[in-house]
């Protein structure tokens, strides 16, 4: 994340925070403080924070800030496009290579790795996850919380249901239900003990 903001005009890193092991703020990264998120409130007045963590627990942790008082800002790498008719919400990472289409709405939160490609009049929900060279097709909505692997394609006039999870290389040609975990081509709901059902 700090390389992608650092070639952001107007966008200057000055830390990092932890939410998980304290001892990490005695640390620097890249030359930079790590700060613990429970000292973080004072920074609210004169910081922004975005949330790079890549997971599917991401809407605990940006919570936690908000309550805080710290705002969210949304990082849009110079080499990515989005269509001036569609919108992307605070918080949200928008990365090198990235096109939206028209029409599309971006919630807060979401992260577009890489190479990810997102179609028009397609609905992507808060907190959701796509993975580099993800490529969700138009008329599709991605719940929130949902995460779309690597590589992964999302064909025209699918949804993908909130807190899904879409493994990577999967063709998805069907709706996946809120909390499915797909993978495959085409893609179908699996069960981590018993395989592909």
């Amino acid at each position: 994340m700090a390389d992608l903001a650092g070639e952001v005009p107007g966008v200057e890193v000055a830390g990092f925070v932890e939410n998980l092991e304290p001892e990490r703020c005695a640390e620097t990264l890249e030359g930079l403080p790590i700060h613990w998120v429970d000292d973080i409130a004072p920074l609210a007045a004169t910081h922004a924070a975005v949330c790079a963590l890549v997971t599917t627990k991401r809407r605990r942790f940006t919570k936690q800030v908000e309550e805080l008082g710290v705002r969210f800002t949304t990082v849009v790498h110079p080499t990515a496009h989005m269509s001036s008719r569609s919108s992307v919400g605070a918080g949200s990472i928008v990365s090198a290579g990235v096109i939206v289409a028209a029409h599309t709405r971006i919630g807060r939160h979401v992260i577009l790795n890489r190479g990810v490609l997102v179609g028009h009049h397609t609905e992507i929900g808060d907190h959701v996850s796509l993975l580099p060279g993800a490529n969700v097709a138009g008329n599709c909505t991605v719940g929130a919380g949902a995460f779309v692997g690597m590589g992964a394609l999302v064909l025209d006039n699918v949804d993908v249901g909130r807190d899904a999870v879409v493994a990577a290389g999967s063709v998805v040609t069907r709706d996946v239900p809120a909390g499915a975990q797909v993978m495959g081509i085409p893609a179908r709901v699996v069960d981590g003990a018993s395989g592909p059902r």
